[in-house]
């Protein structure tokens, strides 16, 4: 059974979508999680998730509804592939910070960084 959120808001200021299910249950996912963890192919690959990277300064330009299941989002880097359906946000809204932390951890395990100005240099001693 899928949960709806009662009211669904793009913060442009704090770069958030803010999702509303109750007076006690209210999220707000940074644009950064929702474009590392898109539910498009070209992020989550064809069984293995390819790592998002460089993407600190990702905007959330543009949410659109499709159909009744699901919200197409826009991202200012042209990213506007895979649909976010209604669970798989709130699975987002309700694991952000377990999901996270391992995506920190993913990118220093492969040597990357959200800052796309920025890169990794491993020196081999």
């Amino acid at each position: 059974m899928s949960k709806f959120p009662t009211a669904v808001n793009l913060h442009k200021t704090s770069n958030t979508l803010g999702l509303t299910y109750g007076p006690e249950e209210v999220y707000q996912l940074p644009a950064e999680l929702l474009r590392t963890h898109s539910p498009s192919a070209e992020v989550q690959g064809h069984g293995k998730p390819i790592l998002q990277f460089g993407k600190l300064h990702v905007k959330l330009i543009k949410v659109e509804p499709a159909g009744q299941y699901a919200l197409k989002l826009t991202f200012d880097d042209g990213h506007d592939s895979g649909l976010f359906t209604w669970d798989y946000l709130y699975q987002l809204a309700v694991r952000q910070e377990s999901l996270w932390a391992d995506y920190l951890a993913e990118l220093k395990a492969a040597g990357k960084t959200r800052d796309p100005s920025e890169s990794v240099v491993r020196l081999m001693l």
